[in-house]
């Protein structure tokens, strides 16, 4: 569990959970940030929490807080919410059609409130929990420094935490996080998934600037705002703990860049960032490490839970024309559509080798409904990939999610700032369910053992009133079925 303060704690707080008190571990060098390791709780229980001072006093109301069943049980019902994009410098919206800039936070805050409203027993927030990148991507000034680069200032030579650095991370990170999330998910589990704005930068690629493998210094502003402001990725049993960025420390086995969300026997989540490992080495690039890749292939082929689903940061079955996605696909500029006649200058093509090898694995399992949810592309969309590459996936089509937008500003919607939305790429076969909405929402899914049931919401802040967000309900319903 972490917490931030608004102002400094002098003296370590301290976190009861049931009948036992853990001391707070400082996690900047200021005392406005803490964490909490419990451990040796009994799963499938609700704990009350309380949050106090050193001397006993208390910091917040207290609250509960239910543990996920062991691995071996079987639950009969779990609902997770999806999102994606929360993040943002907070905008100004004066009614229907009339915003500039992202997304108010208490705005996006409202949208959660819905979702929660719901009650779901976990939430996956997908990618992009801030945008602050440190350079520019486009036009003339393509590779300097961005106004937001500028303002922070950031001494690129020295350390993070310690520093003028890290007064300049909190005020960049924080009023877009903290606000967002409030207390609100303190007795909802939140899994956050790091992308490439998470990484201080956007995923573009020119002859002046490359921004992936990202640079040692914003790599530095990444894991210090993790450490801040989200939890990092518990350990699991059917997870090798030797894969990348993950650490053993008296605060537990934690995994920085892949994680899991496991109920019993009845779902696992498989949790990825594309970005951290991403190699440019042609025919042999990856997205995410071999090691990595090989945990993921042996989790969907196995046989000891019924749902398994995979939740990557950068979405599979829709482009975009960005640089930094599966597919090839670029924008021609004559004709205003995506093509792969034109070569995309710095794209890989072992990225799409290894997306294949992850759907071909799907494929293989005689039992098993493929779902993908993916974080990063700005819409709402499901669709069923018949086919990617030489990969027949007809007999068990792999159903596809976008799981929708948080915080989006007008100008970040794909056909915006790209001039195109969001396409299914030439690699694939996809019967689209629902076609890519620019729209503010969110995805929850239900795993029962015999089916998946998906739903997903939509708010459009340039038709809707404010208000409608409080009455949302799904405008799209669809149930997968463990034989399809």
């Amino acid at each position: 569990l972490k917490v931030s303060f608004e102002e400094a704690v002098s003296s370590t707080p301290r976190l009861q959970v049931g009948s036992t008190t853990l001391d707070g571990h400082m996690n900047d060098t200021a005392g406005e940030h803490w964490q909490f390791y419990a451990t040796d709780l009994e799963p499938d229980r609700s704990y009350r929490l309380a949050l106090v001072s050193n001397g006993g006093r208390s910091l917040c109301e207290p609250w509960d807080l239910r543990t996920f069943p062991s691995i071996t049980s079987r639950p009969e019902r779990l609902r997770i919410l999806f999102f994606t994009c929360a993040g943002g410098v907070s905008g100004s919206y004066d009614g229907i059609g009339v915003r500039q800039g992202f997304l108010p936070a208490n705005i996006r805050n409202r949208l959660l409130r819905r979702a929660l409203s719901f009650q779901p027993d976990a939430a996956v927030a997908n990618g992009d929990h801030m945008y602050w990148d440190l350079h520019q991507w486009r036009g003339d000034e393509d590779g300097a420094l961005s106004r937001n680069g500028e303002l922070s200032n950031f001494d690129f030579s020295s350390l993070v935490l310690g520093t003028n650095n890290e007064t300049a991370l909190k005020a960049a990170a924080g009023p877009q996080i903290v606000p967002v999330y409030g207390v609100d998910f303190r007795s909802t589990p939140v899994f956050f998934i790091q992308d490439d704005h998470d990484h201080w930068e956007n995923d573009a690629a020119s002859d002046k600037i490359v921004n992936f493998p990202i640079p040692w210094f914003q790599l530095q502003l990444a894991r210090t705002t993790q450490q801040l402001y989200y939890p990092e990725f518990l350990a699991d049993s059917q997870r090798p703990m030797g894969l990348p960025w993950s650490t053993s420390t008296v605060r537990g086995d934690l995994s920085e860049s892949f994680g899991t969300l496991r109920y019993g026997r009845l779902a696992e989540v498989l949790l990825y960032d594309v970005r951290r490992t991403l190699s440019l080495a042609g025919p042999t690039a990856v997205f995410v490490d071999g090691q990595v890749e090989r945990w993921l292939l042996d989790r969907t082929r196995s046989s000891d839970v019924t749902h398994v689903v995979h939740a990557p940061s950068n979405p599979l079955g829709w482009t975009a024309g960005k640089w930094g996605e599966w597919y090839p696909d670029i924008l021609d500029r004559d004709t205003g559509q995506l093509t792969t006649a034109i070569e995309k200058p710095y794209w890989q093509e072992g990225w799409l080798r290894q997306h294949d090898r992850l759907a071909q694995a799907f494929a293989e399992h005689p039992d098993r409904a493929g779902l993908v949810i993916s974080g990063d592309l700005h819409a709402i969309g499901v669709g069923r990939m018949q086919r990617t590459g030489q990969v027949n996936l007809a007999a068990r089509p792999l159903t596809t999610v976008l799981s929708g937008p948080i915080g989006t500003r007008r100008e970040g919607f794909p056909s915006n700032v790209r001039g195109v939305g969001a396409t299914p790429p030439d690699h694939i076969d996809l019967e689209e369910s629902v076609s890519p909405i620019e729209d503010h929402g969110f995805t929850l899914v239900d795993f029962l053992p015999d089916r998946i049931v998906l739903r997903q919401f939509k708010w459009d802040a340039e038709t809707q009133p404010l208000d409608a967000i409080d009455r949302m309900e799904a405008f799209y319903t669809t149930e997968i079925n463990v034989s399809d």
